[in-house]
């Protein structure tokens, strides 16, 4: 007899379930009559799974990169197709690059704005995200993406009220630090290499989005940020399709600094030095 995860798989699809494999405490394999197989996703918060599911139709919109289709969600359950996991290649990150750019410039309404159907209160991994819309990105990078992650650390004793002065004046400065102004941009939002899967069919797929309306450079900056294969392949086919603006290399700092101040929030002291550091680097650019 199927589990909540096998009927929730079978009503959302409309085919029988054969087979079960429970993949992680919230991830169930789920195979299908006549052999696919979906993922199941369990999660507490309902508004998440939402965001989520939201977030790839919005990515799959597009027409670009490649994201899982989503079958449909319940309350607790979200069901999508598996990606058959492959090797990277050069060929394949050269792709990537050009995809992403594509994304890219498919564009947002505005800074932080949700993708269509997607809830306001979202969520970046474990942490809440609130994707609200603004036109002027240094200030709604400080005011919706930095700041409410400093006050976390600082209230929750991670950071210091002192150590909190680099990352504030980081946010005085933004205008000067962020670069030409660009229009806002379709992103992932939680774009680490976790989320970026090559799969066996030779093209790179995309999961576990924080989609919404941002800058570019901060997708980019988060692939840097815990590593890629073949980065540097996936950035040449991006640079060849949406040049990016002069300095952006010395404004990864200052775009890391976002999801660094979300693992400090929880995950602890560790990034958040990290954090720190990212911000005197970007103090680097006034």
């Amino acid at each position: 007899m199927p589990t909540t995860e096998g009927a929730a798989a079978a009503r959302l699809t409309g085919s029988p379930v054969t087979g079960e494999r429970p993949v992680s405490g919230s991830l169930t394999e789920v195979t299908l009559d006549g052999g696919r197989v979906v993922m199941v996703k369990r999660g507490d918060d309902p508004g998440a799974l939402r965001a989520e599911a939201a977030g790839l139709r919005w990515l799959a919109d597009a027409g670009t990169v490649r994201v899982p289709a989503v079958h449909g969600l319940d309350r607790h359950l979200l069901v999508t197709d598996r990606v058959t996991p492959g090797r990277p290649s050069v060929c394949t990150a050269v792709r990537f690059g050009r995809d992403l750019a594509a994304l890219h410039r498919a564009g947002a309404p505005a800074f932080g704005a949700p993708p269509p159907d997607g809830p306001e209160d979202a969520t970046i991994g474990l942490a809440p995200m609130r994707n609200v819309p603004g036109t002027d990105w240094p200030a709604w990078y400080a005011e919706h993406r930095v700041l409410p992650y400093l006050r976390a650390a600082v209230d929750g004793g991670t950071l210091r009220p002192g150590e909190a002065a680099v990352v504030e004046d980081v946010c005085e400065r933004l205008p000067r630090l962020a670069g030409p102004a660009e229009p806002p941009a379709r992103l992932h939002g939680d774009l680490w290499n976790g989320n970026v899967l090559w799969g066996a069919d030779g093209q790179v797929w995309l999961i576990d989005p924080a989609a919404h309306g941002g800058h570019r450079e901060t997708d980019l900056a988060m692939l840097h940020l815990f590593g890629c294969p073949h980065l540097g392949e996936i950035l040449e086919g991006y640079q060849r399709t949406a040049p990016l603006a002069d300095g952006w290399a010395d404004r990864v700092a200052l775009h890391q600094l976002f999801p660094l101040l979300v693992h400090t929030v929880l995950f602890g002291r560790g990034y958040g030095e990290q954090a720190l550091a990212a911000a005197r680097t970007a103090l680097r650019g006034v």
